[in-house]
């Protein structure tokens, strides 16, 4: 064998050798290191449902504690300082209308009071000064009512600047309520403050009618009166003939 042979022989037997061996470790790892898509794409679409799940749980706490805010307006309450003004000035009209004098506004009291000012019939045994005082004391009396009739009208007016202001800050906070509770509070605030009114009204005009109801009960009364004392005049009703 020539030289030549024997060295082609010697170069390839190391290369036979190193196809016949096992693979180390490290090539075995490297080889078995193999990428799957389809296992990629799965594991990205499971991420994507994960995360669409904790944002959907995040937008329902969020929903819940709006929830509670919304509750918690809803339980909040409005101070309602101006109902002791109106209670006030429903106190001073009422005390204006117990300082009626002659006949007051008892419905126990007006019968005796009515007929000792307004007698049914004229009072022959009295005499001409206690008729005169009478008819003095009945014409005082409906001056006094028209008197008091003026001062519990004066009063109401007053009242009505006062309530426009009240009426400015209920509907302010009318607007601005929160809550449905704070909006049924300031509608009822409202509605106090019409039903005031109504009643200062209602006050006013009993007043008045009562006012209006001595003045003529003192005309029919002087009218009686008259009859009365021209039939004690004339007597028998005959004229004197010569």
């Amino acid at each position: 064998m020539s030289r030549r042979w024997k060295s082609m022989l010697a170069a390839m037997i190391p290369l036979a050798l190193t196809a016949t061996l096992p693979a180390t470790p490290a090539q075995a790892q490297f080889a078995g290191t193999v990428f799957d898509p389809s296992n990629y794409s799965q594991n990205i679409l499971t991420a994507a449902r994960t995360l669409t799940q904790i944002n959907n749980q995040i937008t329902m706490l969020q929903n819940q504690a709006q929830g509670l805010i919304n509750q918690a307006k809803n339980l909040a309450t409005i101070n309602f300082p101006e109902l002791t003004a109106i209670s006030q000035t429903i106190n001073q009209v009422n005390q204006l209308m117990s300082q009626a004098q002659a006949i007051q506004f008892k419905v126990a009291n007006i019968d005796s009071q009515f007929k000792s000012m307004f007698p049914t019939s004229f009072n022959q045994a009295l005499t001409a000064n206690q008729h005169v005082a009478d008819a003095r004391s009945r014409l005082s009396a409906s001056m006094t009512a028209f008197q008091h009739t003026m001062t519990v009208q004066a009063q109401v007016a007053e009242n009505i600047a006062t309530d426009t202001a009240t009426l400015s800050t209920l509907s302010d906070r009318s607007q601005s309520a929160q809550g449905a509770l704070q909006a049924q509070q300031a509608t009822n605030q409202l509605l106090a403050l019409v039903a005031k009114q109504q009643m200062q009204l209602q006050t006013m005009m009993a007043a008045q009618y009562r006012a209006d109801a001595i003045d003529r009960a003192n005309r029919t009364q002087s009218q009686s009166d008259a009859q009365g004392a021209v039939t004690q005049f004339l007597g028998s009703g005959s004229a004197y003939t010569p």
